[in-house]
């Protein structure tokens, strides 16, 4: 199928826009309606949260526990100021979450996702700043967030 270059453009901010909610709200559901039954999320936060050897979660089945764990345990300094995305224009798309925000700082990331046809999330990839990575290392994920 070929989307049009509005449809891939509509499919990003919609991504863009209801994942940011989605895990500013704790809705680890939301999340994964998000996602395609098959995508697969990447992250260092993966082993760390969930045990595993592998930072890869694939398929709803995996994504769900850490989903639910994030939400949970979320530090304070985890924010939510971006200020856009950028796009092949195809079906991939990156964008950042800068330590220096207006408010302060907050955990660093970059992420790179990959959309399928339906406008779902295929592969998501996070990268860490050396900020958030700095959370890991206190352990600061594995208390109970306020």
């Amino acid at each position: 199928m070929v989307l049009s270059a509005e449809q891939i453009r509509k499919n990003m901010d919609r991504i863009y826009h209801d994942w940011d909610k989605a895990l500013s709200e704790n809705d680890a559901e939301a999340l994964l309606k998000l996602y395609a039954k098959d995508g697969a999320i990447e992250s260092p936060l993966i082993p760390h949260l969930l045990g595993k050897k592998e930072g890869v979660c694939r398929g709803h089945e995996q994504m769900r526990p850490f989903f639910v764990a994030v939400a949970s345990r979320k530090p304070a300094l985890r924010q939510y100021y971006r200020t856009g995305y950028l796009t092949d224009g195809k079906k991939t798309m990156t964008f950042e979450y800068p330590r220096s925000a207006p408010k302060g700082e907050q955990m660093d990331f970059v992420e790179v996702i990959e959309l399928n046809d339906d406008g779902l999330i295929q592969y998501h990839k996070v990268y860490w700043g050396w900020r958030g990575f700095a959370v890991l290392e206190k352990d600061e994920y594995h208390h109970k967030a306020a």
